[in-house]
């Protein structure tokens, strides 16, 4: 909101109309109002005041408007309050006019006006003005709605007039909350602030979601640490969980790894006492075996001590038994075997069929060749007979 220019007729101690150009006092772009006491400096802030929303702050306001009417006015002087203004880009200009007792045009006596208010606004483009409204209720909805306070909040906050200021430091913070919010148009922030408000409960959510997650997590590990790992004593969502189970799981995953250097060189040396244990056991079974053997060997080599008695006796049994037999009646054994050879031979010449020769051509010669023939089988085969009929009849030559 910028103001432009201000006219007071017959309002507070200006019993004339005045003027204030504050166009002029904020070209320099800062201005003070200050005078002596009672030269009317509040009483320029209450006509703006009353421009706007058509009532003055603090405990100046009551009587309907009639208290504000200077006593130096003459009585023919209407009090009028004009304000030129320019709020969320719009130039108007607001007059109003408080309730007025006047006397009579005719007569003797006194009448009372009804109060007047106008609500004009300037076109850009050809610059004359525009009636708005005369309702005092559209103008006043329509200024608190330009401005965005009501006049309680607008003498809080822009005014402060005396004895309110102190009142409104010591309001609570949400009504100067409010206020704040109100003047400043704060609702975008405040939709951010909501925003990011639900942002961070949801990210609180997760955290915590998280956080249960990582404990499981953590008691698990601890579980199968055997109790090695210490967790700390946090809940879900509380700063610094997880650094501390990442430290403790740190710790943990140390731990395990010497334990698993120390089982692994425990391992190293139990497989070589197994291998060793091995060998050992391969070379005893080995001299197991080899004793086994022994043994047996020894058992045979008894047993065959003690038949070898026998084998003597049967094998000098079998030495004879293979010796040739004399024939009864010869001298050496050498006589024996040329007559085995002969009646062998004489054996096979008789069993040999006789070649056949037509009966009627058989010589002599022939027939005396079969007649011997006979005769010396039947020569061998006796002595032969006599042989087989008495077994334990033997002659035993010299060696």
């Amino acid at each position: 909101m910028r103001l432009h220019r201000l006219d007071i007729t017959a309002f507070g101690p200006f019993g004339t109309t005045q003027s204030v150009d504050f166009d002029a006092l904020s070209a320099a772009g800062l201005f003070l109002l200050h005078g002596p006491t009672g030269a009317g400096k509040t009483s320029v802030l209450d006509a703006v005041c009353y421009a706007l929303y058509g009532s003055v702050p603090g405990a100046r306001q009551g009587g309907q408007g009639t208290t504000l009417r200077s006593d130096h006015a003459a009585p023919a002087t209407r009090t009028s309050v004009t304000l030129e203004l320019t709020v969320a880009g719009r130039r108007l200009e607001i007059t109003r006019q408080p309730p007025w007792e006047r006397p009579k045009k005719r007569g003797s006596g006194t009448t009372t006006d009804k109060a007047q208010t106008w609500l004009r606004e300037r076109d850009a483009a050809t610059g004359a003005w525009k009636d708005l409204s005369r309702s005092h209720q559209e103008i006043g909805e329509e200024i608190t709605q330009l401005l965005g306070m009501s006049r309680e909040q607008f003498c809080q906050v822009v005014l402060l007039p005396q004895g309110d200021f102190a009142r409104f430091l010591r309001a609570d913070a949400e009504a100067r909350g409010k206020l704040l919010g109100r003047l400043f148009d704060t609702h975008r922030f405040a939709e951010v602030e909501k925003r990011l408000a639900d942002r961070r409960r949801a990210a609180e959510a997760r955290v915590r979601d998280g956080d249960a997650e990582l404990l499981a997590d953590a008691h698990r590990m601890q579980q199968a640490a055997g109790g090695a790992m210490e967790l700390p004593e946090l809940s879900p969502g509380e700063p610094g969980l997880a650094d501390a189970v990442l430290t403790a799981a740190a710790v943990a995953r140390s731990t395990a790894r010497e334990q698993l250097t120390a089982a692994q060189c425990r391992l190293a040396t139990a497989e070589s006492v197994r291998a060793e244990a091995g060998r050992a056991l391969d070379e005893a079974r080995e001299r197991h075996r080899l004793q086994r053997r022994f043994a047996e060997a020894r058992e045979r080599a008894e047993r065959l001590r003690e038949r070898s008695g026998a084998h003597d006796e049967d094998q000098a049994r079998m030495d004879r038994a293979a010796r040739p037999r004399p024939s009864p009646g010869s001298g050496t054994a050498g006589l024996a075997d040329t007559e085995h050879r002969r009646a062998s031979a004489a054996e096979q010449r008789s069993r040999a069929p006789p070649p056949r020769v037509p009966r009627g051509r058989r010589t002599g010669r022939a027939r005396r060749r079969g007649r011997r023939a006979a005769r010396s089988w039947a020569d061998w085969s006796r002595p032969a007979a006599r042989s087989a009929a008495s077994p334990n009849s033997s002659t035993s030559a010299p060696a």
